[in-house]
């Protein structure tokens, strides 16, 4: 325990390193410029300006030396909390493309982990440039800053960073060094710095044209607008405030939305929302008589029904996208290792079975906890590894065997009767394969290797071992050793795991890591690999990560990769805890956005399934589970889930069998053109509702009823209540002060408003509003 002494001593050192860094600011802080990055941006001289914690302390202009290796070398805050903020203000106004952070030479508790970079001409208003953080090590990091509006560059003469969050949550922000990168030629930025006035003009020209239409102040909007020939809006957009706005023409304002969802004028706006999971379970069709052998009784699965794939859980699975076929081979079932494989076509909706038993058709043996990759090219399916109680293990049974199934021949081939002896990994179980169809390569990573040494759960006999990255040759036929397991944490370094995630980005080139258990530790880490570049980088090292901002540590959570969208998948499986699995089993799902660097949770399911449960829950979506698996049709966007084990305390060996789809879908414009309808249809009815009481009947009855979305129980209700409308005198519609006139304007204006924001940026007036820059 720390005594009250030392409590001081800490806290007088850390003072004292503050006040290093105050005298020492300018000195890491300025930067001459030199050296050129590249022939048009430079390293941009700045000084110190303005920083909130220490205001009344002079700064002393030196040249800027970056000291990773010395403590003091930094800026710090007083607090850990903002506001707080740094202003560097540039020698000349600057196209500033970049911004480099340098780092204390370890990982360091007031490193900046979340922060913005905002910039402009004058520190009193400055556009956000960038909101992002640092990783926690010692590598100085590059983040690009916004330096266009619609692909024209804009100078900057002012530079601010405001620090949001420390890595640890109770120190205060430390910036060890800093460069801006861009452009300072005269000649590049003078006329940058000519069109950005002109810009800011007609944007303040655009701010005061939508205060006036939106005010229905007629003669001075178009006074504005004869006056300086600049238009508020895209020509379309103005036709629609004409007929909508001002003469109430709805059916007109339909056709121009119709119109203008034909046109993909909505796309931009779908793709950014939210997804919304929509499972489906699938009840394959009878399969009688399909099988590629005959099939006695005996063979006929625990389940009884012959025709889909028994109960299992740590099975494998694989997709062909090209021919819409999921391949399912092997698992445990309860009591025993399965070595059935299957095949099921997604066009005829049914599953056919392969082969009961791939042994006997030299194939492998019975087996769970393996790993399988498909090569869709060459249609060619591999496997490797298994696990093997201890019981049963003995020098033969560890040897690593590796098949290779051809789909056209239907035959299996050894490739390796022990990959250790050919330069591969040992017999190892809960490891990660990839397949790299360009290369043809196969890339396996992790897994824990078996030994003779007692239970593989009995830690106390042996430290467990686990494997390292290796690359798999499909040519040539050879192994190679990528990277050791290596219990450091360094930027090349990798800690193996079980119960992980690996995937093959086709598009970067790289292998993607994610979580995963090592002995009894969880691991929340998140890496890359570029095969290509040989190269580790550290996305998330996982340490003090923000609760609920990335997927729960657990074991065998499941993932896929989409790369034309850029994404990663993550179905959560087994939280920590696995002695208390009824607790622990809950499934969530989560998309990693690659190029924003960013998490975000679209499915949650915490309730297991209890033996009273009603079926209407579990009919919905899958009950959460753990050694399941997951495959990804990333051509039709669908994710296909089987199996896998329900925790269930009470019966410890039950296993399922259910199969379902996912797919993640996001506004479609069938909907947005639907809603839209609704919407202005809505408020028509509403209008008619003041006047025509008997006609704002028949039309909520026969034309309104048809745009509603009888999914939605919003919606339903709100539908529901604008009956009472009816009901209401014309007086309950009009604020006080205002005319029949003016409130109709303003209400048209209202929707018309609502419209606008279907359409892309690029069409649409000004975001912001004109009163909003009155302050008190």
């Amino acid at each position: 325990m720390m005594t009250p002494c030392r409590v001081k001593q800490v806290y007088c050192l850390f003072k004292r390193v503050q006040l290093s860094a105050l005298q020492l600011a300018s000195h890491y802080l300025l930067f001459s410029n030199k050296m050129a990055v590249a022939p048009e941006s430079r390293i941009l001289t700045f000084s110190v300006f303005k920083w909130s914690s220490y205001s009344s302390t002079y700064l002393p202009e030196n040249i800027l030396v970056d000291k990773p290796n010395d403590q003091s070398s930094r800026w710090s805050s007083e607090s850990n909390y903002p506001p707080q903020f740094l202003i560097l203000k540039l020698e000349r106004p600057a196209i500033v493309q970049s911004i480099t952070f340098g780092k204390y030479e370890k990982t360091h508790v007031c490193n900046l982990k979340k922060f913005k970079v905002f910039g402009g001409m004058s520190e009193e208003n400055m556009t956000e440039l960038l909101s992002s953080g640092l990783k926690n090590d010692y590598n100085k990091e590059t983040f690009t800053l916004k330096h266009k509006i619609d692909e024209q560059m804009f100078p900057c003469r002012f530079v601010k960073i405001v620090p949001l969050m420390s890595w640890g949550p109770s120190f205060n922000f430390s910036i060890w060094y800093i460069e801006l990168h861009g452009i300072e030629d005269p000649d590049v930025v003078q006329p940058c710095l000519n069109w950005y006035s002109k810009y800011r003009e007609q944007e303040a020209i655009r701010l005061c044209l939508k205060h006036f239409r939106q005010h229905n102040y007629t003669e001075a909007f178009e006074s504005l607008q004869k006056k300086t020939r600049i238009a508020l809006e895209h020509p379309m957009l103005t036709h629609l405030h004409d007929r909508l706005v001002l003469q109430g023409d709805f059916d007109a304002c339909e056709e121009l939305i119709d119109k203008a969802v034909r046109d993909g004028l909505f796309n931009q706006y779908i793709s950014q929302q939210e997804y919304k999971p929509r499972w489906s379970q699938i009840i394959p069709k009878c399969n009688k008589g399909t099988s590629s052998q005959e099939i006695s009784r005996d063979d006929v699965n625990s389940d009884g029904d012959d025709n889909r794939p028994g109960m299992r859980g740590g099975h494998q699975m694989v997709i062909d996208v090209q021919t819409e076929t999921v391949y399912l081979f092997g698992g445990w079932d309860g009591t025993q290792d399965l070595a059935d494989f299957w095949a099921y076509s997604v066009q005829e909706n049914q599953w056919a079975c392969i082969s009961r038993d791939t042994e006997k058709e030299n194939g492998p043996s019975a087996r769970s906890c393996h790993k399988m990759c498909i090569d869709s090219q060459r249609r060619q399916i591999y496997t490797l590894g298994r696990y093997l109680d201890s019981s049963v293990r003995n020098s033969k049974s560890l040897k690593s065997d590796f098949y290779r199934y051809d789909i056209d021949a239907n035959t299996w081939t050894l490739l390796s009767e022990d990959t250790s002896a050919d330069g591969g990994p040992k017999l190892v179980f809960d490891h990660q394969m990839c397949m790299d169809s360009e290369k043809h390569m196969i890339y396996t990573f992790g897994g824990r290797i078996l030994t003779c040494n007692g239970s593989v759960e009995d830690s106390r006999t042996s430290e467990p071992q686990f494997s390292g990255l290796y690359a798999f040759h499909c040519q040539a036929g050879t192994w190679s050793l990528l990277r050791e397991d290596s219990c450091n944490a360094g930027p090349e370094d990798v800690q193996s795991r079980i119960g992980h995630c690996m995937l093959f980005h086709t598009k970067n080139r790289c292998l993607y890591v994610f979580g995963g258990q090592r002995s009894k530790t969880y691991l929340n880490d998140f890496f890359s690999y570029d095969v290509d570049g040989d190269h580790v980088e550290i996305i998330s090292d996982g340490t003090k990560k923000d609760s609920g901002m990335v997927p729960m540590t657990g074991f065998t959570q499941r993932a896929t990769i989409d790369p034309e969208l850029n994404e990663i998948h993550v179905l959560s499986g087994l939280s920590k805890d696995k002695d208390k699995r009824e607790e622990n089993v809950r499934n969530s799902f989560w998309i990693y956005d690659i190029a924003r660097n960013n998490w975000s949770c679209v499915y949650k399911n915490d309730q297991a399934v209890k033996e009273n449960q009603s079926k209407t829950l579990q009919e919905e979506e899958p009950c959460p589970r753990f050694a399941h698996q997951l495959v990804y049709d990333e051509l039709h966007k669908v994710h296909y889930l089987f199996g896998g084990n329900p925790g269930k305390s009470c019966s410890p060996k039950m296993r399922l069998d259910d199969f379902w789809s996912l797919k993640l879908c996001r506004p479609s414009k069938e909907y947005l053109l639907r809603h839209c309808r609704y919407v202005i249809r809505k408020y028509r009815f509403e209008e008619k509702a003041q006047s025509e009481p008997l006609n704002a009947l028949k039309y909520l009855q026969n034309d309104l009823s048809l745009t509603v979305d009888h999914t939605d129980p919003d919606e339903i209700k709100e539908f529901q209540l604008l009956p009472s409308a009816l009901f209401k005198s014309s007086s309950d519609f009009i604020p006080l002060g205002f005319s029949d006139v003016d409130q109709t304007y303003a209400q048209r204006t209202q929707l018309f408003d609502t419209l606008v924001n279907f359409f892309p940026d690029s069409m649409t007036p000004p975001k912001g509003n004109l009163v909003d820059l009155i302050t008190l």
